[in-house]
């Protein structure tokens, strides 16, 4: 049974697939007006593949934006507080956000570079 305190991974699974199919379309069209303009790829061919994730991949995606969600909030709160006011509004989001994104993307790669450095200390032992 999935935490309830955690975003249902069918609901992330449904984004990442309209995400992953628009992006498919997007690079369809590219290629389609590379080869109308007369440019030929010089790689391999891609063939049209669905994309798919696993189950603990969509598990860990959907703790990771909770976790990102609820960050946010408490930020745009201190803000909101800051201020006087007893909601969020867009303006409290917009103003924390440059520095939230930093944050969280170097939160994000110690995390995995840890993890990538335990995996090399393994291989050389």
């Amino acid at each position: 049974m999935e935490d309830e305190r955690t975003f249902d991974s069918d609901l992330i699974h449904a984004i990442f697939k309209i995400v992953w199919t628009h992006r498919a379309q997007e690079r369809a069209r590219k290629e389609a007006d590379d080869v109308m303009a007369g440019e030929v790829a010089a790689g391999p061919s891609k063939k049209n593949r669905s994309t798919s994730a696993n189950t603990n991949a969509l598990k860990l995606s959907s703790e990771l934006l909770r976790l990102f969600v609820i960050e946010a909030i408490q930020r745009a709160t201190t803000i909101a507080d800051a201020e006087g006011s007893t909601r969020i509004e867009a303006t409290h989001l917009e103003r924390i956000l440059p520095q939230f994104l930093l944050d969280f993307s170097v939160y994000l790669c110690s995390i995995y570079g840890r993890r990538i450095l335990q995996g090399w200390l393994k291989v050389f032992d």
